[in-house]
């Protein structure tokens, strides 16, 4: 039988890792034939046992400028081989992006269920508890009437999150939506603050009809992280150029960003 749509994950940067290890991963992958693919770089996390046996850019792990370029020979050997690099870290047939992971990248709304679980619905966040025994207080608390109340997002941070979401998409983000929703004032703060990494040919902002705002392939995608701390640090400018009125949706950030 014949499994209609699946996934396979890769992970460059690894131990002793070269550039000519990882072309054989792709190679491999490539030749397994997946209808989608998501290619992460290794990220150490902080307070592990594997922080504590590596640190970045310490033997046995690659370079930054390494995984930079196994980033840049990810892109290149799978959009040649045909799946379209429709956001940051994953690329996809088809007919096969991960619908799941787009309710999070279009700043959806959202339900989680069960322990830890996070949903975003009503212009709220609400998370549940991580551990067993304070998830179970909580259960039986919602059980007597007791309801958890959450103020709404305030719309700077809605807007911010809108573009740290919708930046990891190939297509980005509209600018009439964001004229829209947030205000003309928005854009335009948003295109002083980017013009430099326009310059760069890390962010492009298509000409009408299309007139979005996206990230480059693949260096755009690659310094990602730049762009965003140039957005957030331009916070106070971005909410003087908001329009007064209702918040709207927010969700959380899924997946990771590379180098930078």
């Amino acid at each position: 039988m014949s499994i209609p749509s699946w996934s396979l994950d890769l992970i460059s940067g690894l131990p002793h890792q070269t550039r000519a290890h990882w072309q054989a991963d792709l190679e491999r992958a490539i030749a397994l034939q997946p209808h989608h693919l998501s290619v992460y770089d290794l990220t150490i996390e902080s307070g592990t046992v594997f922080e504590r046996r590596y640190a970045p850019g310490a033997a046995p792990l690659p370079p930054e400028a390494t995984t930079a370029d196994m980033y840049r020979l990810a892109q290149a050997r799978l959009t040649a081989a045909g799946y379209s690099h429709y956001e940051i870290s994953n690329y996809a047939q088809p007919g096969h992006q991960c619908r799941h992971n787009r309710v999070y990248w279009e700043n959806r709304p959202y339900y989680g269920f069960g322990m830890a679980a996070t949903s975003y619905t009503d212009n709220q966040r609400l998370g549940r508890p991580r551990t067993t025994h304070a998830y179970q207080q909580w259960v039986a608390a919602y059980e007597q009437g007791h309801r958890q109340d959450c103020a709404p997002t305030p719309l700077g941070e809605q807007c911010l999150d809108q573009l740290m979401l919708g930046l990891r998409l190939a297509e980005g983000i509209a600018l009439s939506a964001l004229a829209e929703r947030f205000g003309k004032g928005v854009v335009a703060v948003l295109q002083r603050v980017l013009a430099p990494f326009i310059d760069q040919g890390w962010v492009v902002i298509d000409p009408a009809p299309t007139a979005r705002i996206r990230l480059s392939d693949p260096e755009g995608f690659l310094f990602s992280n730049q762009v965003l701390a140039a957005i957030f640090e331009a916070e106070p400018e971005l909410e003087t150029g908001l329009n007064p009125g209702p918040t709207q949706t927010r969700s959380l950030p899924s997946g990771k960003n590379l180098v930078g």
